[in-house]
């Protein structure tokens, strides 16, 4: 235990080398892409849900929670497959997976960005749409505020925690989520090599996997936590 907590996870039973020395680049790469579907998830969903939640109930409303619908209902490792058959096999757009060139990580990135980024723009819309039926925001627009201003400077910041939450959540899911996308992607990263540690019972790497995966969730709620602290004054650390 005390060689755990240090980095020393062992040898692999397969290859008999070090831990580390497997670990360290695949946990590297999982990081990539599951950086770059952060930044989508946020880009796609965030806005989604803000338009969304402008004109409630109108055909724009419909459309963009139809389509979250889609994205939540969709099993991920299937929209993986879809967007390899049409942009990589039909299209020839994007390369169908690998680590080779920097357009490998869009497929991926794009695939876990689309089923979170439903999720997020779900709760932006609801987040919103408690917001914007508050007083002060009746309050606002009777002054003659921008609706720009309102959304953006007075909504937003106040519906923003639950939105912080949900990707703070979401983050930790995508590590999970990066098992299936990885294998289908033939990504080298640890949610493929945890798979194949587990088929090869490769005790130590999947023991040191499941550590790291558990040790980066920790730190990410933790930074949650520490966001709440910008966001709202309310919120005190003692």
């Amino acid at each position: 235990m005390s060689n755990m907590v240090q980095g020393d996870f062992g040898t692999s039973y397969r290859s008999r080398q070090s831990v580390m020395d497997h670990i360290a680049p695949a946990f590297g790469a999982t990081l990539q892409f599951t950086g770059a579907a952060l930044m989508l998830m946020v880009v796609i969903g965030i806005p989604a849900g803000i338009l969304s939640a402008t004109r409630p109930n109108s055909w724009l409303d419909r459309i963009v929670m139809s389509t979250v619908l889609i994205g939540l209902s969709a099993p991920i490792f299937w929209v993986g497959i879809v967007l390899m058959y049409v942009f990589a096999f039909r299209l020839g757009w994007l390369p169908s997976g690998g680590f080779f060139t920097w357009q490998g990580i869009i497929l991926p990135a794009v695939t876990l960005a689309l089923q979170y980024g439903a999720i997020v723009a779900r709760i932006t819309r609801t987040s919103m749409l408690e917001v914007l039926g508050n007083d002060y925001i009746r309050t606002a627009r009777a002054k003659g505020i921008s609706q720009g201003a309102i959304f953006y400077t007075h909504a937003l910041r106040n519906a923003s925690l639950p939105i912080v939450t949900t990707i703070g959540l979401q983050v930790g899911s995508m590590l999970g989520g990066t098992i299936l996308i990885e294998t289908v992607f033939s990504w080298p990263g640890l949610g493929r090599m945890l798979v194949s540690a587990i088929l090869e019972r490769d005790a130590p790497i999947v023991q040191a996997g499941v550590m790291l995966i558990a040790v980066a969730v920790l730190v990410l709620n933790l930074l949650t936590d520490l966001v709440y602290g910008f966001l709202d004054p309310r919120v005190r650390f003692g």
